[in-house]
């Protein structure tokens, strides 16, 4: 009984701190000026001109690892890692 006991209370515990977070979370989310949402946009554009240059170079029968060096020089400083926020398995 006292194992029971311990699941039921970890399980409410788990509830109540999701409870908790989540308006939290859902205001930070809202926070976002205009000016910084053009911003947030305008990256996402960028970084797709990137993939979409990138793909062109891979069609195009270029080493793959030179395709790569130039996606990594057109993504620099808007996105996170070598593969400019995009990484997918093959």
């Amino acid at each position: 009984m006292l194992m029971k006991d311990l699941v039921m209370r970890n399980f409410w515990l788990r509830c109540f701190c999701v409870l908790l977070c989540t308006p939290a979370a859902m205001v930070q989310a809202q926070t976002h000026s205009e000016q910084e949402k053009q911003a947030d946009i305008e990256r996402h554009r960028a970084m797709a001109a990137a993939h979409t240059a990138m793909a062109q170079c891979l069609a195009s029968s270029k080493d793959a690892e030179q395709c790569l060096k130039e996606l990594q020089t057109a993504c620099k400083s808007l996105a996170i890692g070598k593969y400019c926020g995009m990484k997918h398995a093959h």
